[in-house]
């Protein structure tokens, strides 16, 4: 199963770092798979830990995948990573192995400090929508025009029905980037 979460980091010139991504628990370790090339690699390489923030604002994912990244952050407990001061809930982890791969090394990571900042409410379906545009948007050069209107037709009436004013901000922010990928096709042809 995989979680979407905020992942935070630090390079080793000590530049915070914010990226969405989706991580997988397995047997009390987590996995982060970055792609390659990608700062999150590098700098959980080069740092050896992470936090992973459980976040159920979508702002902060769609911020992340159209250039929003000043989200508050507060220095972690047990590791030399922010984390993001409105999660809901995080997770500092330390690298313990990796897994190589050409595409996608896996990140093997231990829990090493968890905390929970405030309850979680539960995700409306213009949450979950936001987020599902959120990940097609980070695919949009290797998915065909035709999937990315379906789902974007399927996705809007979620938005349409229960979306709240974050909701919009998001989606208003993915759509615009969405757009702007499709006139750039259009303008290349």
């Amino acid at each position: 199963m995989i979680h979407e979460v905020i992942v935070t980091c630090r390079s080793q010139e000590g530049e915070d770092q914010i990226a969405p991504m989706g991580v997988v628990w397995r047997q009390g370790e987590v996995v982060i798979a970055p792609f390659r090339p990608s700062r999150t690699l590098d700098n959980i390489l080069g740092g050896e830990c992470a936090v992973i923030n459980y976040c159920d604002d979508v702002r902060v994912f769609a911020g992340c995948l159209t250039g929003r990244y000043d989200w508050p952050l507060v220095e972690a407990e047990q590791v030399d990573a922010p984390r993001l001061v409105d999660a809901l809930a995080h997770s500092e982890v330390r690298l313990l192995r990796v897994e190589e791969d050409q595409v996608r090394p896996r990140l093997i990571c231990k829990p090493v400090y968890q905390a929970n900042h405030r309850p979680f409410q539960g995700f409306n379906r213009a949450q979950s929508a936001v987020l599902e545009l959120a990940i097609l948007v980070s695919r949009l050069e290797r998915l065909p025009a035709e999937k990315i209107d379906a789902e974007i037709a399927y996705l809007t009436i979620a938005i349409d029905k229960t979306a709240g004013e974050r909701e919009r901000e998001a989606w208003d922010w993915l759509m615009a980037r969405v757009e702007a990928f499709q006139k750039q096709k259009e303008d290349a042809v």
